[in-house]
């Protein structure tokens, strides 16, 4: 077996970053919703400071493997910062291979060496492969706490109803 070795994402690696998130979201069926495009990819990974995300890139024998996409947040609950896993995706041809689990291993080491809480992250319902993977790590599937999500037009409505002081 092929040894993983996961490594902080660079601004050269963007072309396969940006192919993954690409990948996934046809897998997912959206997409025609990814937005992201390698110049903006740049922009707010490599050139924003603070950058808007960090990412993890898995290689097996050199060759990229897979991806993970966080970003910190805030937690008013436990006062502390979070990670927010926005993008986990492994190639098909590396899948089962344990390359999903050395990622999150090391998501979890940057957030134990950066002091936070936890890590939070969305998963479809319908995924049950994925949530049975996620709870063999030690996590829980949120029941109490659906996501919401308001974008588009009704993100401007609202946005234009704003009373500016």
């Amino acid at each position: 077996m092929t040894p993983i070795t996961i490594r902080a994402v660079r601004a050269e690696d963007v072309p396969v970053l940006y192919r993954m998130l690409r990948e996934s979201a046809v897998e997912q069926g959206g997409e025609h919703k990814l937005c992201a495009n390698p110049e903006n990819l740049v922009q707010d990974g490599f050139e924003s400071r603070p950058p808007r995300f960090q990412c993890l890139l898995a290689e097996c024998g050199g060759e990229a493997a897979g991806i993970a996409l966080y970003f910190p947040v805030y937690s008013t609950w436990i006062s502390r910062t979070a990670l927010y896993l926005e993008d986990l995706y492994v190639t098909p041809e590396f899948r089962r291979r344990g390359v999903a689990r050395a990622l999150m291993q090391e998501l979890a080491a940057v957030a134990q060496a950066e002091g936070c809480g936890f890590i939070r992250w969305l998963v479809l319902r319908d995924n049950s492969r994925a949530i049975r993977f996620y709870e063999s790590l030690g996590a829980q599937l949120g029941e109490n706490w659906p996501s919401m999500l308001i974008e588009g037009d009704a993100l401007s409505a609202l946005a234009r109803s704003a009373t500016s002081p």
